[in-house]
């Protein structure tokens, strides 16, 4: 439609008053809107496009029939009212467009009253059930009971689903800065619990925002949910404002990806993603495109889907054959050494005992740090590079190591020439670097439960059926026994180089020994602490003595930033029934100055949904860790400084609580106060970036 075309005059027809059951709104103050201007109006979920003229009050829905443009913010040019997006007239009074046209909005009556301008509007019908509703319902089914995400333009009418469970009590939603935190935060859940969250996003750039949280879900074999809006599918391929092709942006990344169609059994495609994510441990994920999200949905024919009758029991026996082979590599060690990783999490109770009954030092990987408390006296802490003496001595002295959920990776170092056995529930895990001496598949705690019986059994009675014994009833083999004297030994020689090095001070910030010592002795054994990537990280790994606290970290990613999201996750399953597991624990997040800075931002968003995370930030004003890799490869030391702001002052003009730390005298006091703040709080500690 040309500006130039010559238009009759407009309309000025009075809309009739809507057939059926209708009521009057009021709409504004006869005095709110100047002659010749154009506003919009928002009654209950109806958005109107309200004009003044000379021929007076006029309402029409705001969505131009063209495009959906948005008609309240146009202008009144010639008196017609005048599209705001692609220049298209429609009479102010009752929409008529001019000829040859016919495509007008809905036009509803007006009346001008003593106390303002009214509007008959139709009776609403009741909320329709949605496709969307289906998703959802079926979702929350599965035990998704909490949604971390943005909502945008191209994910509303799943969003609406989202908005009615929340009002019914079934999830809750957390409105993050970026979706990249979203993503952490849905991992992070999954980390920690071992179900379900999900995460949210609009097409194109919040969908990819996603993807690195979700790599980070992948590699570290965490559970969790994520669901994209996608553009209308009339419009998609054919280079429409944000279509994107998410198929294929989130092919690798993950295990399950689906296309939400105009008749595809929604619900049983839910049902496929969540019992992917939970079986798998991956990521699921699901794409809805605009026009689907709202098809309206029939009343259920069968309850929701959920675990029960699609999942079976998961905890898999090891094999005889590799149970026996296993059975004889330990029964003629004389010092083995168990290993755990962050696979063995669900089964550490089980090893823990099995350790105590072969006289086993246990060493965990960096991120099955926390798994055994240091305190315990076979505990080794860290082997690696962010590990202690302690772990390697053992290592090096052992003649058999038995792992758990361990992965191989470089970074935690296992000599590959010892004899080794290694189980793990992931067939594609065992000897995935090089051959091992018996590899098992098994889920761990059951397969360290048979391993205790089938030593027992042996060392009893050699000839004897393999049968489980009581741990109690297990003979010690010969050249054992001696394991936690050592074991207390090497700590020793650990601690006392630790307090030499909490001595050091170059007179530019605290050192991380001294940090991390006095997190040692204030976080509260029940903490859940998601740790960042950076040097800080590695201090964390040989200073930190967890005892009894649960530590998340982003491991084979290493993605730096994970921290502070994940901390949101934690909270979140924190939020439990009281009695449940994670039930009102304590979040302690730790990360550097580098990492914070990449979400900052989200502190808003702890503030907002009221979340109690304490965060300590380590502060050197530098990307250390690559400072200390450039130096170590012999180049220059370039662009690893940072300009930051104060964060504790940051945290303040977001409304949480901040404490800066500059001398270690005030460190304590810092950390206590933090600690005990109902809300978020943050302790931005400066320190040396030499001194880690």
């Amino acid at each position: 439609m040309s500006d130039t075309s010559p238009h009759p005059i407009p309309s000025t027809v009075v809309p009739a008053l809507p057939a059926g059951e209708f009521a009057w709104h009021r709409l504004m103050g006869v005095d709110e809107l100047d002659v010749g201007r154009v506003t919009t109006v928002t009654v209950g979920h109806e958005s109107l496009c309200v004009t003044r003229t000379e021929a007076g009050f006029g309402c029409l829905a705001n969505a131009c029939p063209h495009q959906g443009g948005p008609l309240g913010e146009g202008s009144i040019e010639g008196g017609w009212l005048r599209c705001p997006w692609h220049g298209y007239d429609y009479s102010p009074l009752d929409g008529t467009p001019p000829p040859p046209f016919d495509d007008a909005p809905p036009a509803f009556r007006t009346e001008v009253r003593p106390d303002g301008v009214y509007v008959a509007l139709p009776a609403t019908d009741e909320r329709p059930r949605t496709v969307s509703d289906q998703l959802v319902e079926t979702m929350t089914a599965w035990g998704v009971a909490w949604v971390f995400g943005m909502v945008g333009h191209s994910n509303l009418g799943f969003a609406d689903a989202l908005r009615a469970a929340e009002v019914r009590g079934e999830l809750q939603f957390i409105g993050v800065r970026h979706e990249g935190a979203a993503a952490f935060a849905a991992t992070a859940y999954g980390k920690l619990t071992g179900e379900l969250a999900a995460c949210f996003a609009i097409v194109g750039p919040g969908s990819t925002n996603l993807l690195t949280g979700l790599y980070d879900a992948k590699m570290d074999r965490a559970p969790v949910l994520a669901m994209s809006g996608q553009v209308p599918s009339s419009v998609r391929g054919r280079g429409a404002f944000q279509d994107t092709d998410l198929s294929a942006a989130f092919a690798d990344v993950s295990r399950y990806s689906a296309t939400v169609q105009a008749g595809s059994d929604a619900a049983e495609l839910m049902n496929l993603a969540c019992k992917t994510a939970l079986v798998e441990r991956d990521v699921a994920h699901l794409v809805l495109p605009d026009e689907v999200q709202v098809v309206p949905a029939p009343a259920p024919k069968r309850p929701a889907g959920s675990p029960q009758g699609r999942t079976g029991d998961r905890g898999v026996s090891p094999a005889a054959a590799a149970l026996d082979a296993a059975a004889e590599v330990l029964s003629g060690s004389t010092r083995p050494m168990i290993i755990v990783g962050h696979g063995a999490r669900s089964g550490i109770e089980d090893i823990v005992a099995l350790a105590e009954a072969i006289d086993a030092p246990v060493a965990t990987t960096f991120k099955g740090k926390g798994l055994i408390a240091d305190q315990h006296p076979l505990a080794c802490g860290v082997l690696g590079r962010s590990g202690t003496p302690i772990s390697s001595w053992f290592m090096n002295e052992a003649d058999a190591l038995l792992t758990f959920g361990v992965s191989f990776a470089n970074h935690t170092g296992i000599a590959s020439y010892k004899p080794i056995v290694q189980v793990d529930f992931d067939p594609m895990a065992l000897g995935r670097f090089h051959a091992v001496t018996v590899p098992m598949l098994a889920d761990v705690g059951v397969a360290a439960r048979a391993l205790a019986g089938a030593l027992a059994t042996r060392a009893s009675n050699p000839s004897a059926a393999r049968t489980p014994q009581a741990l109690d009833d297990f003979p010690r083999p010969s050249g054992t026994g001696n394991a936690a004297a050592e074991v207390a030994a090497r700590w020793d020689i650990w601690r006392a180089e630790k307090q030499r090095r909490r001595a050091d001070d170059r007179g530019r910030g605290l050192s991380s020994a001294v940090v991390f010592e006095a997190l040692s002795r204030l976080v509260p054994a029940d903490a859940i602490m998601p740790v960042d990537v950076g040097n800080h990280a590695y201090s964390f790994g040989r200073y930190f003595e967890p005892c009894g606290q649960t530590v998340l970290m982003s491991g084979y990613l290493g993605s730096i930033g994970f921290a502070f999201p994940a901390a949101m996750g934690c909270w979140a399953a924190t939020q439990r029934a009281p009695g449940s597991r994670w039930a009102g624990r304590p979040v302690v997040s730790v990360s550097g100055d580098g990492g914070f800075g990449q979400y900052a931002m989200e502190l808003t968003t702890a503030v907002k949904y009221g979340m109690g995370i304490t965060h300590v930030l380590l502060n050197n004003g530098e990307l250390g860790k690559i400072s200390k890799e450039q130096r170590a490869a012999e180049f220059d030391v370039w662009q690893t400084s940072l300009h930051n702001p104060g964060f504790a002052e940051f945290a303040e003009l977001c409304g949480a609580m901040g404490r800066q730390v500059t001398v270690s005298d005030a460190l304590d006091t810092a950390l206590s106060e933090a600690l005990a703040h109902p809300g978020p709080a943050l302790v931005e500690v400066l320190t040396d970036p030499l001194l880690v």
